[in-house]
Order: C-alpha cells, then sequence, then structure tokens
C-alpha cells in the first residue's frame, strides 16, 4: 500500500522534532545535522525508531538542509543514502505495527529568488532536483517540502519534485503570527498554487504553536480539495544552558491536535520541539476519531504571491490596458523595451481598481518569448496583483507560467482539439484558471447553442487532462454589434447557459461589442451590465473609463455584494466627471496618480520602480541639494513603506523593490557627491552575519539592503560565520552595532555563543538578533541587547542607537 492509498482512510502521522533531540545528543553549534547520517547513525536510527515505536507512519529523513549549495555532490548523494538508510533501519528494526513510510525531508535552500533576492528560479529549481532525484534513487516513498516561507522558493522545490519523480509530494509552509508567509502570500494564495501544480497534500508546519494556527489551518481547510497537514512547533522557544526548550508540553500539545484533527487535518505530526512523546499523545487521543473525508471544495481562485482572487458572486476585473491592439504607444514601448511605460499602465490599473493584469506583448517583430518573461516577471516585482498570460504562442506561454510566482489566468483554449492538446497540459503541470473561447475548427458560431456545445466538448476534454471544470472560465466571445445586430444577445444568451446550466464562471472582452461606432464607452458600459447580469463572472476592460467603473459599482449595491453600498459611496464620486476614454490616451504617457505622494521621486521609491527613481533624481540634482533629495523625497517615501510594513498593508517584496528604487537615487546622488565637498549621510558602522552552521542569509541580506538605504556602513560577514570572525571584526572598526541572524533551532547555539565572546571582547556593541526560530524571550535568555522581528525593527533600533550617540 502506498501513503496516498492509506491516507484514504485514515489518519496518518508525521514524525516530530529533529534538532533538538540531536542537540540533547551532543551535535555542536555551527555543526551540520546530516553529516550525523554518516558520523552517528546509530542516534538517526534510535530516534527515528522511537518516533516509529510512537505510531508515526512517515519518518522524515535527516536531509532537511541536504542541499548542493552546501555539499558536494559527492556529498550529498553519500548523506542522502545513508539518511535513508537510517530511516529504513528504524523502520525495519520498530515494535509499531501500523503502516511506515520514508519521506524524503527537503527544507528551504535559504535563497530569496529573483527579483526580491540574487538567485535565480531556474536555478533553485536545479538545486532541489538534485536533492529529489537522489532521494528517489534509493527509495524515498514520498517527497516532503517543509518550513518554506516564500512562495516563489516554494514553487522551485515543488516543481523540481514533480520533474524528477514519480513520487507523491506534501508541502508545507511556516507562517508568521500575521497568519502570512514572511513574502506575504495568505494561505488560500498557497493552496490555489500548490493545490494547482498537484502537490498531493499541503498544510502547515515550524514557526508557531498550534494554538496560534488556528487561523491558518482553518483557512486550508475552508479552500483546500486535497488533504491538509499540520507540523506546529511544540510552542514558543527559549534557551536554558545552551539547549533549546518549549513552553507547550505533549498533553497540552495533543489536545490541541485532537481538535484540529476533529475539524478536518489528515496529516498531523509536530515540528521544533515537539518528541516521540507528543506524537505518542497525539495518536492515543486522535487513533478513534473518524477521518473527515476530503472533498472538492468547487473553489475557483487564481493568486499572486500575496493573495488569492475567487470568482464567485462579485464580477472581478481584469485590466487590458497591457496590450498592443489598438494602442501606438504601447507598441512603441515594446519596440523600445521601455518596461517603466508597461509598469505604469499596470500601477495605473491598479489604482482605478482592476483585480487582475491582463499581459499580452504579442508584435510580429518582437522575441515574445523572452518579452512575455520580462514583463511579467517585472510587473509581479511591483504590483501584487495575479495576472492573466494573454498569447497564442505556446512556447511564450510556457515560460512566462513557469516563471509565474502564483497561480495565473491562461488567456487562452478553445474548442479546436490541436489547441486544447498544447494548452491543457500546461494547465496540468503548471495550474492556471484557463480561458476558454467557445470556437473550434469551424469558426466562431453565430448561434448560442453551438457556442454552448463547444464549451460541452470542452470541459469533457479538461476532464481527461485531469482539469476540473472549477478551473474553466468561458469566454462566449463578443462581437461587434455594428456588423451584426444579434451579436449581443447571442453571447449574453451563450454566456447565461454556461453561468447557470454548465455551472462555470465566465469572461468576456466587453469592449469588442463596441467596435466602430461613436462614443463606445456608453455602449459597451450597458453591455457590460447586461453581461454581469446574465451570469458574468469576469470582465476584460479598461479601469480607467469612468463608465465602465460606474456600471461596475452601481451592480454590485443593486446586487446586495456591497455591504451598505459601502463601496459605491467610496469610489463613485471619483466618475462623475469622468471623461470617456478615447483612443487618443493611447498616445499619451500612462497616466500617474501623485496625490498621495509629495513628489514624483517618492512616490517611484514606494512603487519599486527602479530606473524612474533613478532618472528622477538626476532631474532633481539640478534643482535641489543631495542631502535635501536623500532628506526631503528618499528617506520619506522608505518610511511610508516601512511604517506601511510594520502596519501588515505592505509587504517584504514591496519593502525589498523600493528599497532598490532608493538605492538607484541614492547611486545617482553619490556620482554628485563624488565631485562635491558636502558631507555624505552616514549613521554608523553595523557588523551582520549569519551564525556559524547556518547557511540561510534570505534576513540578513534584507536587513542589509534596508541599513544602507538609511545611511549605515554595513559590514558584511556572509553566512555561516564563526563568532571569533565577527568579534574581530567589530574590534577592528569598532562597529557600536552588531546584527545576529539564525533560521534553524541548531544554530541558535552558536549565536549565544557569539553574543558572550562579544560581551567579552567588544562590550559597547549592542547586539541584535532575529530569525524565525527566536522569540523576545529567547534573545532574552541568550543575552542579547534587542530582539527585532523584521528588518524595519532593526532600522528602528539602530536609528534610535544612533541618534543616542550622535
Amino acid at each position: 500500500m502506498n501513503v496516498l492509498e492509506y491516507l484514504k482512510d485514515n489518519i496518518v502521522y508525521l514524525d516530530g522534532g529533529m534538532g533538538t533531540l540531536l542537540q540533547k545528543e551532543g551535535l555542536k553549534p555551527g555543526e551540520f545535522p546530516e553529516r550525523w547520517n554518516v558520523s552517528h547513525p546509530e542516534i538517526i536510527v534510535n530516534i527515528q525508531r522511537n518516533y516509529f515505536d510512537a505510531g508515526t507512519n512517515i519518518i522524515c529523513t535527516n536531509t532537511f538542509g541536504a542541499n548542493s549549495l552546501k555539499f558536494d555532490d559527492e556529498e550529498l548523494e553519500t548523506l542522502i543514502k545513508a539518511a535513508i538508510d537510517n530511516a529504513r533501519t528504524a523502520k525495519e528494526t520498530s515494535k509499531g505495527t501500523q503502516e511506515k513510510f520514508i519521506a524524503l525531508d527537503i527544507g528551504s535552500m535559504g535563497k530569496l529568488l529573483k527579483p526580491f533576492g540574487d538567485f535565480d528560479f531556474d536555478d533553485a529549481v536545479d538545486v532541489y532536483a538534485k536533492t529529489v532525484k537522489i532521494g528517489a534513487k534509493y527509495g524515498a516513498d514520498l517527497i516532503y517540502i517543509e518550513t518554506m516561507n516564500d512562495s516563489y522558493d516554494t514553487k522551485a522545490a515543488l516543481l523540481a519534485a514533480k520533474e524528477n519523480c514519480n513520487l507523491p509530494v506534501f508541502v508545507s509552509n511556516a507562517y508568521g503570527e500575521d497568519g502570512k508567509l514572511m513574502t506575504g502570500a495568505t494561505p488560500v494564495a498557497m493552496v490555489a498554487m500548490l493545490e494547482g501544480m498537484g502537490a498531493d497534500a499541503i498544510g502547515a508546519n515550524c514557526s508557531l504553536g498550534p494554538k496560534q494556527l488556528v487561523g491558518v489551518v482553518e483557512e486550508y481547510l475552508e479552500y483546500a480539495s486535497v488533504p491538509v497537514l499540520l507540523k506546529p512547533n511544540a510552542g514558543l522557544p527559549r534557551s536554558e544552558n545552551g539547549i533549546t526548550v518549549y513552553d507547550v508540553y505533549p498533553d497540552e500539545f495533543s489536545d490541541d491536535m485532537l481538535e484540529f484533527v476533529k475539524k478536518g487535518i489528515r496529516i498531523a505530526g509536530g515540528c521544533c520541539g515537539t518528541t516521540p512523546e507528543y506524537i505518542a499523545a497525539t495518536v492515543q487521543k486522535t487513533k478513534d476519531v473518524t477521518p473527515v473525508p476530503v472533498t472538492n471544495k468547487n473553489r475557483t481562485l487564481v493568486s499572486s504571491y500575496t493573495h488569492a482572487v475567487e470568482f464567485k458572486k462579485s464580477p472581478i476585473l481584469i485590466g487590458e490596458r497591457i496590450n498592443p491592439t489598438g494602442k501606438k504607444r504601447f507598441k512603441e514601448a515594446l519596440r523600445n523595451n521601455d518596461i517603466d511605460y508597461i509598469l505604469g499602465e499596470g500601477l495605473t490599473q491598479q489604482e482605478k481598481g482592476a483585480h487582475i493584469l491582463d499581459v499580452n506583448v504579442g508584435l510580429p517583430e518582437i522575441d515574445e518569448v523572452e518579452m512575455l518573461k520580462k514583463v511579467s516577471f517585472e510587473l509581479q516585482a511591483i504590483i501584487d496583483l495575479p495576472l492573466q498570460i494573454d498569447t497564442t504562442d505556446v512556447i511564450a506561454m510556457e515560460a512566462a507560467l513557469r516563471r509565474y510566482n502564483g497561480k495565473a489566468m491562461i488567456n487562452s483554449v478553445n474548442g479546436k482539439a490541436e489547441v486544447m492538446k498544447e494548452i491543457f497540459p500546461l494547465v496540468k503541470k503548471y495550474g492556471g484558471l484557463v480561458v476558454c473561447l467557445t470556437l473550434d475548427e469551424d469558426g466562431i458560431p453565430s448561434e448560442a447553442e453551438k457556442r454552448v456545445k463547444i464549451a460541452k466538448k470542452i470541459i469533457k476534454t479538461a476532464k481527461k487532462y485531469g482539469i476540473d471544470k472549477k478551473d474553466l472560465i468561458f469566454d462566449t466571445l463578443a462581437m461587434t454589434v455594428s456588423a451584426d445586430q444579434n451579436a449581443a444577445l447571442a453571447t449574453l444568451e451563450a454566456l447565461h447557459t454556461i453561468k447557470y446550466e454548465l455551472g462555470c464562471h465566465t469572461s468576456l472582452g466587453v469592449s469588442n461589442i463596441s467596435f466602430g461606432l461613436p462614443n463606445r464607452d456608453i455602449i459597451t458600459s450597458v453591455f457590460f451590465t447586461l453581461a454581469m447580469e446574465n451570469g458574468l463572472s469576469a470582465a476584460i476592460m479598461n479601469p480607467n473609463s469612468g463608465e465602465m467603473m460606474k456600471s461596475y459599482y452601481s451592480f454590485r449595491a443593486l446586487h446586495a455584494i456591497d455591504d451598505n453600498c459601502a463601496d459605491y459611496i467610496e469610489n463613485i464620486g471619483k466618475y462623475l466627471t469622468a471623461a470617456p476614454v478615447t483612443a487618443a490616451a493611447d498616445n499619451k504617457d500612462a497616466a500617474v496618480s501623485n496625490t498621495e505622494y509629495e513628489s514624483e521621486l517618492q512616490r517611484a521609491i514606494v512603487k519599486g520602480l527602479k530606473e524612474k527613481a533613478g532618472e528622477l533624481t538626476i532631474e532633481l540634482l539640478n534643482t535641489e541639494k543631495p542631502l535635501d533629495i536623500v532628506t526631503s523625497h528618499i528617506i520619506p517615501a522608505l518610511d511610508i513603506v516601512g511604517k506601511g510594513f510594520e502596519k501588515k498593508t505592505m509587504y517584504l517584496p514591496q519593502l525589498l523593490m523600493s528599497a532598490e528604487a532608493s538605492q538607484c537615487a541614492f547611486e545617482k546622488i553619490k556620482e554628485r557627491m563624488a565631485d562635491s565637498t558636502e558631507p555624505s549621510v552616514n549613521h554608523g558602522k553595523f557588523v551582520i552575519a549569519t551564525v556559524h552552521g547556518d547557511i540561510h542569509d534570505i534576513g540578513k541580506n534584507i536587513v542589509k539592503l534596508m541599513l544602507e538605504n538609511y545611511g549605515f556602513e554595513v559590514y558584511d560577514l556572509g553566512k555561516d560565520v564563526p563568532c571569533e570572525e565577527v568579534v574581530k571584526t567589530v574590534v577592528e572598526n569598532h562597529a557600536p552595532l552588531v546584527g545576529l541572524s539564525a533560521l534553524m533551532t541548531t544554530t541558535v547555539p552558536a549565536m549565544e555563543e557569539t553574543i558572550k565572546l562579544l560581551r567579552k571582547e567588544a562590550p559597547w556593541a549592542k547586539v541584535i538578533v532575529g530569525g524565525a526560530v527566536l522569540t523576545q524571550e529567547y534573545a532574552d535568555s541568550i543575552g542579547a541587547d534587542y530582539y527585532a522581528k523584521d528588518a524595519m525593527a532593526t532600522v528602528r533600533y539602530s536609528m534610535e542607537m544612533a541618534n543616542a550617540n550622535s
């Protein structure tokens, strides 16, 4: 019996923590746990045997950090083979009689991917692929991808697993106290992406105790149509005599897990701080609970790297402006590689209320494959809306979908057998909500009945590829009414039938209806209203059009979708004097909303427009002093983003892109000041490092970037840094501030050792600590001066210290 067959009718139990148990067995600060597979196999086998004896069904191999960034190819294979052999020995020698399986455990490689970091997505896939291939080669029963705190990194690992083995894949993410991943993704966003890509079970692990994960779990259970897993920590950590301990004990932990299983969790285990006693207690209390059936939730979702958009009662607006059709200025931008113009169109549509952005860059004279990849990539760098990838080029489609961070809309497939054969495999592999055009080899039928017949054929064919109709959205094709007076009626009739009889969502490019007519916005907006009344789920439209937006807000208010007419009241005033949008607008630059910002440079930095920030800085240097630009434009912009980040209205990607935009501005200022006698901004020296034994440097790199933007001179020692090297750098530079980062429980003791040595050799230095496993209590127990929960907290404290010493 394989693990998926067993899962159908049973609660499946995972193991618990490994790192804290290895520490108790003598794992030294900075020592790689994976090497114990070879050097101390008897200890690994004993721990895993104890988990099996406690009732565990799935043991995770001791390979959490086993990847090619950490070990060369020969050692990597040796360690993974040994890890699987150890788990197999534990399985064979266990006294437990339950079904037993071995999961190849894969943790994050600790790199932030482009555009927010410096590691390429396909390089990340290659790193994970090496680990997957070795694990499959030596007999793992499944792949378990865990503790992932970034959606893009998660996608890279899952794609590597799917492309390089046929094993079941479980995926769990690590959520913060705000219920989101480090880079901002909500649980439903992860459900959309992971389920779309074919993960066999999904859920949450690490970071928090059971009670703190209630909201996350409930969201998974509400949206996921695959089994949900949970592997929480044993509460919050602290250090006692150099050992990490936790504040939730087996009885309380298992009580909490019992409640989760009753709600629908199908795979239960523990993470940091849990032991075989925790698993045994959980098994004992839940073994007689009847598993809650896993059902198809029938949720139609697309997602970006932060959030999901669900297609339900309220119509979804898909911005149509990133498309060269009929747009002279946009065509020029594509030919001239003017990405800033394209990004401006995207930002404007977001500000005007679009929920999704259509992205079409098809021009015969450009390389569409590269341009679609680039535009999608750059849009996702600064805009958190989901994208609709719109192309007839299958190669371009796959290239964009592969690198898309989330679950995209796919525009499009149709009833032609050849097209379905090309597009449906991409939908199955990468996930997506695919737009289905009701045309086939015979063209576009004039009759509604024939369009519905094509829709039925598409549904039937999609099912053969394993694509559910919740991931199909039908476009019944709005044809110009000036050429056929019955065109609108046929479109609306087909739309109504598909929505209410076939039970599928619908979409239209509504502006096509008015082609060739004067005052197009008037007839288009009325058709839009009629389409919504007939069950339109989404419209590809121009959110800059006042007539269209008036129809949208009015329809929602009249259909009891807008509670207390709140959205109507808030927004309708913007459109009372709005002039119709004409083709003349296409010859102008994309509209810029500047009402929220004191200057164009401030807006460019907040929005993460790097090239624009550099250009505007050069212009300002002609009229303002360099330091005045810093204090009046750059720092206020960073403060806007920083405060938004702290209030959870902005997330890490926005913080990083605005920081990079400000760096572009700073570079122009530095160039000017190199020829000037005017003093530069310097708030002091700051030494930063990821502690010995830890190769995860995402958090450290983010802090470094932010500190540099606020005027600190940062000495970045990198990752896996011995405590002696940290102390030496602090002493040599008499640095007043030190930042230490650690992601893993097993490396926090190295942080404590570094602090002890700093107290002895550099007593003047203030020590700031941060990382996923740390809390305020933990930081206090190891002697840190300040616990920073995120990058902005580090900046705020450092500025306080700099101001106090100035």
